[in-house]
Formats: structure tokens, sequence, C-alpha cells
């Protein structure tokens, strides 16, 4: 039997890779890299390991095991964590974004280890896809870190908030959990609406039990978002301009 055809990139797979090579147009030679999760975020990984076969010098730290070990397969030298570890970038995706670049982040379950390295980088670049750019924060269900044993409580405290949280659970074995890189529950919150995203996550923050929550807010200092087809860079509060008038980060 003849071989079947691979099937071609859908509208969204093709819009992950475009603005996933205006990111890498924008890294150095000797910056080192906080290298996020996701599909987007591995579109980044795989073609800046191409740049790094055809000679580029850099380094970096991946925010979960799974980005850990593609970069490691294309051969993007790994720094473990240390003190006064500093990253000059970090890139990665984002499941909401709105126009002041307030994230929803951890649909991939890597929230922690996102923000961890995020915050730590003096320069965090969302790349996305069209879908992601929404006029308010909530659609996508409000990811939260949570320690198994405080997992009841938590529960109890975010529906009082009106999240309506559910335990995440594995879709190929719907009775067990999904844990996270540190063996956490994942727990998703369907607010519908965030129209305050910084007070939401103070309050949060203030629950016993939930590690991080999965607003990322005041981190990213630009996003690079496929419009029409076209890379276009958002900053908070202004228009979108071309990608393609940046030689350098913007």
């Amino acid at each position: 039997m003849p071989a079947t055809p691979p099937l071609a990139p859908t509208t969204q797979e093709l819009e992950k890779q475009q603005a996933a090579a205006a990111a890498v147009r924008w890294v150095r030679d000797g910056m080192v890299l906080g290298l996020g999760t996701g599909t987007t975020s591995a579109q980044f990984i795989t073609q800046l390991g191409a740049r790094v076969q055809a000679g580029l010098k850099v380094q970096g730290t991946a925010t979960s095991l799974a980005s850990e070990a593609l970069a490691r397969q294309v051969g993007i030298p790994l720094l473990e964590p240390r003190r006064g570890l500093r990253f000059d970038l970090a890139v990665d995706g984002a499941d909401e974004l709105d126009d002041q670049l307030r994230l929803i982040k951890g649909g991939g379950g890597a929230l922690l280890r996102e923000k961890t390295i995020e915050t730590a980088a003096d320069y965090l670049l969302v790349i996305a896809d069209s879908s992601k750019v929404v006029p308010v924060l909530g659609r996508f269900p409000l990811p939260l870190e949570v320690v198994p044993f405080a997992l009841p409580w938590v529960l109890d405290a975010v529906a009082a908030l009106g999240g309506a949280p559910a335990l995440r659970m594995d879709k190929a074995n719907p009775a067990a959990p999904v844990y996270s890189d540190q063996r956490n529950f994942l727990v998703d919150c369907h607010f519908g609406q965030i129209p305050d995203a910084e007070s939401l996550a103070v309050r949060l923050k203030t629950i016993p039990g939930i590690v991080e929550h999965g607003l990322f807010i005041g981190l990213a200092k630009a996003a690079v978002v496929i419009q029409g087809g076209v890379a276009q860079v958002l900053k908070p509060g202004q228009a979108a301009r071309p990608a393609s008038e940046f030689t350098d980060l913007p």
C-alpha cells in the first residue's frame, strides 16, 4: 500500500510556527534563555535548536521536563537552577492574553516553573497564535497548582470566589488526576470572565495550599501574535506594529 501523505498543518499550527520564527530572529549570541512550555514554545525551541546547530551560542533553562527533553534533543545547552541565575530573555506561549499583556498560563501544567523562570528574566516575550488574544481574561480555565493535602479546602475557597474549580484529570485515564512536574495537583477554575485580574491574583495568593496560580500580570514586555497572517508586536496599551519593523527585541 502507498504511504499515507502527512496531513497539512492547520492555520493555527502555521501561526505558531510564524510567531516562533519572529522570536528566534531576536535571539543573540551569548544570551541566557528561559525556555517556555506548550506547543508554541516547542516550535520556538525546535527553531532555536536549528540555529544552535548552525553556530549560535546560547544557554537556557527549561520550564518543564517536556521542554527540557526537547531542548536536549535539538542540542540547546542547558543550565541547572542556581542562585544568581538570571535570563536575558524568556520566550513562552500563553493560553490567553489581553491588550495589557495580562496572561492566563498553565494549560500545560507548568505554571510554577514558568512563573519562577519568567520572574527571573529581564525580558518576557510571549508568542501566540491569533486565537489567544481576548478582550477579557477568563474564558480559558484558570489553572492552579495545589498541594494534594490541601485540595478540599482549596476547592471550597475557590468555589466561594465563583471559580467553579475542577481537579484536572488524565485524559487517558479519567479516574487519575494530572500531576505537575512537582507532583502537585492541577485545578482548573471556570470564572467565565475575570474583569479584575490583579485583585483575583492577590486573593488566590492568600489561600493556603495554592502553590501558584496561572495569572501572569506585569511580566510580559511584549507579545508576537499573528493577526491577518502577519506577525504583529503587541505592547501594553500600544497599537500593534509589524514584527518585521524590529531588528532587536521590541
